[in-house]
């Protein structure tokens, strides 16, 4: 008898968890609030980044906060604000940005990243998705001799952890990139990486899903649940009330809200980030992150994003004009043949990351619920991070052996 699963959110994680679900043979449904055409699945950089081995939690990176605190244009904002989940979360992240736990996570991070690109590239090769897909690696393009001295030291433990990465000097960046135009001092090249474009992924994944007898209920949002024991026996929505085997919570930022209708307190903070598309040929190639401002360029299939920001903030969807315009100014500084232009930066829109105390994702069963299996808190990961988290989701619903260790995702870890 096959499972009957019902997925809260549809997003990269829920869509992927419904893919490989549906592959174990499970009857499976996705409710979302939206109608699966925005968010932050649609608007982030599209990168794939084993790259990515130290955790947004880092050493010294409270101190880099409490002074961007009060400048709006800078990388990472956090909004003060008397809110007590903020504060809960605030302290959490305080205590997980040391040297041993950022350590310890390095290779979490890694082999989560390095599965989830193996994925995507079986989703190539399997003819059952078109999208736009390309492994070139990533520049980390720097201007300053201490932002590149940083990033080596970040490249150099890569390397330690079996990644390919090569220190280019300013000649071999533009000959790597020659219509570029841009002006660095050097980049460190991380060879592992690879990035795709995220509408063409998320449209194909839902026509797949459909294709093969995945329900999805848009613009339908669960507002309370009903628990027999130690199970959900019946999502409620406005229009209805659905019985399900197995749960899988993967709303994003707003999983906590759901959470706590059921007694558990998720620390996940919502972390904006806001995203410029230009559809003119840049001649940029290579995906690209502009290390001093912290922003993210993309050659997607006909545009590039530049995307950038981490504003902790709450659960908003407001644009800050001086956060966009710092993007576009970012991208000037760096590319001396680029304007972005007033229509451009109009266009420009934001997607909301849910970010956990410790920069790890919440994957796996809470203890409290025997049916309730948790996916999210992937913060700038999300994307890279989707089709491991499926598999995984996966597997724990079907019994099976996980492809990695759960303990360090674990939803009840202590911080």
């Amino acid at each position: 008898m096959s499972k009957q699963v019902v997925i809260i959110g549809g997003g990269i994680v829920g869509l992927c968890s419904a893919y490989f679900l549906q592959k174990e043979g499970c009857e499976v449904t996705v409710i979302d609030k939206s109608d699966i055409t925005s968010g932050a699945s649609f608007v982030n950089a599209g990168y794939i980044t084993p790259s990515h081995i130290i955790s947004l939690a880092a050493p010294g990176i409270i101190t880099k906060g409490l002074k961007w605190m009060f400048d709006s244009s800078s990388p990472f904002y956090v909004k003060p604000r008397f809110d007590l989940e903020f504060l809960k979360w605030a302290w959490s992240f305080k205590k997980s940005a040391t040297k041993s736990k950022v350590e310890k996570a390095i290779p979490v991070i890694r082999d989560i990243n390095l599965l989830s690109r193996e994925l995507y590239e079986n989703f190539t090769s399997s003819n059952e998705l078109n999208f736009h897909y390309e492994h070139k690696g990533l520049l980390m393009a720097y201007q300053t001799e201490k932002a590149g001295e940083a990033e080596w030291e970040v490249g150099q433990r890569a390397i330690m952890e079996g990644l390919e990465v090569e220190h280019l000097n300013r000649r071999e960046v533009e000959q790597l990139d020659p219509n570029s135009g841009i002006e660095v001092k050097g980049a460190v090249y991380y060879k592992c990486d690879a990035h795709s474009t995220p509408k063409e992924f998320m449209n194909a994944m839902v026509t797949y899903l459909k294709s093969n007898g995945v329900t999805f209920l848009i613009n339908e949002e669960v507002k309370d649940v009903v628990i027999h024991g130690n199970k959900i026996s019946k999502l409620v929505t406005d229009d209805r009330q659905i019985e399900a085997d197995e749960i899988v919570l993967s709303s994003g930022s707003w999983s906590p809200i759901l959470s706590k209708k059921i007694g558990l307190n998720l620390l996940i903070q919502a972390g904006k980030g806001y995203r410029i598309n230009v559809e003119r040929n840049t001649g940029i190639k290579i995906p690209t992150i502009l290390l001093e401002k912290k922003v993210a360029v993309t050659p997607m299939n006909g545009f590039t994003r530049f995307a950038g920001t981490m504003e902790i903030a709450g659960i908003n969807h407001k644009i800050n004009p001086v956060r966009v315009e710092a993007i576009a100014n970012a991208a000037k500084s760096y590319y001396k043949n680029l304007e972005i232009t007033k229509e451009e930066k109009r266009d420009a829109t934001c997607g909301l990351r849910p970010v956990t105390p410790d920069g790890l994702p919440f994957i796996g069963k809470s203890y409290k619920y025997s049916n309730l299996t948790i996916a999210s808190g992937h913060a700038m990961m999300g994307w890279s991070l989707g089709p491991a988290t499926g598999k995984l989701v996966s597997e724990i619903i079907a019994g099976k052996k996980p492809s990695l260790d759960l303990v360090p995702f674990h939803p009840d870890r202590k911080f």
